[in-house]
C-alpha cells in the first residue's frame, strides 16, 4: 500500500506490526505477516491505526490488497481462523530471521530427547527446534504432515522416530518406511536437508562393516530391520533421481541416561540388575559397536552446518572401540557386587531352545489372561553370539572433531548404573535396596508411619525440604 512502514524502516516504532509478526512468516509466500496483515492488530490502514481483527476485518476484506492475495492464492488461501490461532500461540513464536529453524520427529525418545536438550542449551542459541508429539503430527498420516508444514516452514527436518522392535508389519511399514518417505518428499518440496536416523540392524554380522554394507532385502527379515533397510534404499533413490538432500546416521547399540523405555542396552542392564540373567547368553570374544547419546547432538549440529560434505552420505556414528558383550555384562555384575550371572557361557543351540520353550510357556499364560511377552531384543538372539563391528573410518576422516572420542560405555557405566538403578527402584521395577541417608528418613516414615509423618509436617515439626522457602510466609 506504499505506506512507508515496511521491513527495514528506520526506528522500530515506524515498522508496521504486520512486518514484524514472525509467527506468520511464510504465509501466502510473504515475509512475516506481510501477506496476512488483516489478522494483525495495530496496522496503519486508511490513514489511521486499526484495532483488533474483530474491529478491522470488515474494512480489511474490502481492501484491494486483501482481494489481490485472495485472487492470487485461490485454493491455497489460508483460513483466517487458522492464522489467528497461530497468533495465540506464544510458545510457538520462532525468530527465524536470525536462527535456523528445524522440526524434529521423535522428540520424546532417547535420541530425540538428547537432541532437544542440546539445541535448547548448548547450540549457542543459533538453532530453534520444534518437536511435535505423535498426537499433533503422526508420520503415518500424510494430511497431518501437510497441515503441520503449511504452518511451519523449517530449514531442516530430523527424523529419529522408530517403532518398537517387536512391532507388527503394519506399524513398522507405516512409521519406519512410509513415514520416512513422506518426510523426505516434504523436504524435497521445501528444498531443505533431511537427517534420518538408522540402525546397525540393517547390516550383516561381521567386522569392519562399512557404510556401503547392507543386508539383502527379503521377506525373511524381521519387520524392524526390513522397514529401516527399505527406508535407506528409498532415500538413496530419491537423492539420485530427484535431488533429495539427505544424510543417514547409522547408530550401534545406543547407551545413555534418560531413556524412559527399557530396551536395547538398558534391557541388558535391567536383566543383570533384576537378577533375571542367571548365565551368559553369548560366547567369549563377541564384539559389538556402541553409540554414546552424548555424541549424537554435536554430530547432527555439524552435519547441518556442513551440508556440502554430508549431503547424500551415510555415516556410522559409533564409538571407535567395540565392546565385548561378556566383558560388559560381567563389569555390570562386579560393579553391583552381584552373584549372577554366573560366568558360564550358554551355547547358542541351548539358548535358542530355551527361548522357544519360553515363548511356548508365555503363550499358555496369555491364554489364561496373563499379559506376558518376550523381550523384543530376543528376536536378535543370534547376534548375541556373533560380532558386529561398524567401521568408523569415514567418521574419523570427516571434518567432525568428536568431542567425546575417549568416552566408552565403560567410562560412563558407573553414572548410568547409578541413574537407572535409582530410577527403577523408585518405580518398583527392581527389589529395593538401602536408601541413601538423605532420602532414608522421610522415605522410611512415609513407608512405616504415614499418619505421624503428615502430622509432623502440618505442625511444622519436620525439617523443611530444600526449596520450601520459595513462597513467602502467608
Amino acid at each position: 500500500m506504499q505506506c512507508g512502514r515496511g521491513p527495514g524502516t528506520k526506528g522500530e516504532s515506524g515498522v508496521c506490526p504486520a512486518a514484524r509478526e514472525a509467527r506468520l512468516d511464510g504465509t501466502h509466500g510473504g515475509k512475516n505477516a506481510g501477506r496476512a496483515c488483516w489478522t494483525v492488530a495495530g496496522t496503519f490502514c486508511g490513514g489511521e491505526i486499526q484495532g483488533t481483527f474483530a474491529k478491522k476485518f470488515e474494512v480489511c476484506r474490502l481492501c484491494t490488497f486483501f482481494q489481490q492475495v485472495l485472487e492470487e492464492e485461490q485454493e491455497n488461501f489460508q483460513k483466517t481462523i487458522a492464522l489467528l490461532t497461530r497468533l495465540k500461540e506464544p510458545a510457538q513464536v520462532v525468530d527465524i530471521s536470525t536462527k535456523k529453524f528445524g522440526v524434529l520427529i521423535g522428540g520424546s525418545g532417547l535420541i530425540g530427547g538428547c537432541l532437544m536438550h542440546y539445541f535448547k542449551t548448548e547450540a549457542d542459541n543459533e538453532i530453534e527446534v520444534l518437536a511435535p508429539n505423535s498426537k499433533r503430527l503422526s508420520v503415518r498420516e500424510p494430511d497431518d504432515i501437510k497441515r503441520y508444514f503449511q504452518k511451519y516452514k523449517p530449514d531442516f527436518i530430523i527424523n529419529c522416530a522408530i517403532t518398537p522392535l517387536d512391532s507388527g508389519p503394519r506399524l513398522a511399514y507405516e512409521v519406519n518406511y512410509l513415514g520416512s518417505l513422506h518426510l523426505a518428499r516434504l523436504a524435497m518440496a521445501l528444498k531443505i536437508p533431511y537427517i534420518h536416523f538408522s540402525s546397525a540392524a540393517v547390516l550383516p554380522m561381521g567386522e569392519n562393516l562399512t557404510e556401503d554394507d547392507q543386508l539383502p532385502l527379503s521377506d525373511a527379515l524381521p519387520f524392524y530391520p526390513r522397514s529401516k533397510l527399505m527406508a535407506e534404499r528409498t532415500l538413496k533413490h530419491l537423492a539420485e533421481t530427484r535431488g533429495l538432500d539427505y544424510t543417514i546416521i547409522r547408530l550401534g547399540v545406543v547407551y545413555g541416561k534418560h531413556d524412559h523405555k527399557i530396551q536395547g542396552f538398558h534391557r541388558l542392564l535391567f536383566a543383570v540388575l533384576s537378577g533375571s540373567m542367571p548365565f551368559l547368553l553369548t560366547r567369549p570374544g563377541v564384539l559389538h559397536s556402541y553409540t554414546n547419546t552424548k555424541k549424537i547432538p554435536p554430530f547432527v549440529h555439524h552435519v547441518l552446518n556442513q551440508r556440502e560434505e554430508f549431503s547424500g552420505q551415510t555415516v556410522h556414528l559409533v564409538d571407535r572401540s567395540p565392546v565385548e558383550l561378556s566383558q560388559l555384562i560381567l563389569a555390570i555384575k562386579h560393579y553391583l557386587e552381584l552373584k549372577r550371572p554366573r560366568e558360564i557361557f550358554v551355547p547358542y543351540p541351548l539358548a535358542r531352545s530355551g527361548a522357544a520353550g519360553l515363548r511356548f510357556l508365555l503363550r499358555g499364560l496369555r491364554a489364561i489372561g496373563l499379559d506376558t511377552r518376550m523381550p523384543a531384543e530376543l528376536m536378535f538372539l543370534g547376534q548375541f553370539y556373533e560380532s558386529q563391528v561398524l567401521s568408523t573410518k569415514k567418521l574419523q576422516h570427516s571434518s567432525f572433531g568428536d568431542p567425546g572420542a575417549d568416552r566408552t560405555v565403560f567410562t560412563e557405566l558407573a553414572d548410568i548404573i547409578t541413574y537407572y538403578s535409582t530410577r527403577w527402584r523408585h518405580l518398583n521395577l527392581i527389589a529395593p535396596t538401602a536408601e541413601p541417608q538423605e532420602e532414608a528418613n522421610g522415605t522410611r516414615r512415609f513407608l512405616e508411619a504415614p499418619q505421624q509423618l503428615l502430622a509432623d509436617i502440618h505442625a511444622g515439626r519436620l525439617e523443611q525440604p530444600a526449596g520450601s522457602d520459595i513462597l513467602p510466609e502467608p
